[in-house]
């Protein structure tokens, strides 16, 4: 994916989340503009009052626990400013993003991708030197 930018997230932003480790079919909810389904093993997270759904193999991969139920992102995401209003596929649904939100991805191929407004970004991310 081209016009990809590398960030890390400040390192004050810790999140609070729970395992979804329940024999359960797991649920449906709304956000982002679309329907987004939760499963079995996956993480809810409340991030600074903000709250969805991770994918268990991506919590994994991504977040480290710093304490009981709280937990920081230590990789990197490569990141674009939109030009025009539109949506991506989620692992989880999928996402509307506005002109001026980013389009956020967890793997530097472009794959994985959240939506996040302009503001939420700059509080949370940070450019990035590759190591």
């Amino acid at each position: 994916m081209e016009n990809l930018t590398r960030y890390q997230k400040h390192s004050d932003q810790v999140v609070t989340a729970v395992q979804l480790d329940l024999d359960t079919i797991g649920f449906v909810y709304q956000k982002w503009g679309a329907e987004q389904r939760c499963k079995q093993g996956d993480w809810l997270v409340d991030n600074n009052g903000d709250t969805y759904t991770i994918d268990t193999a991506v919590f994994a991969r991504t977040y480290s626990k710093v304490a009981p139920g709280r937990f920081v992102k230590t990789t990197p995401v490569w990141a674009r400013q939109a030009d025009h209003d539109g949506s991506i596929k989620t692992i989880e649904g999928e996402s509307h993003y506005s002109t001026g939100d980013y389009i956020v991805f967890n793997n530097e191929d472009g794959t994985d991708g959240y939506c996040m407004s302009a503001d939420s970004f700059h509080a949370m991310y940070e450019m990035d030197s590759p190591a």
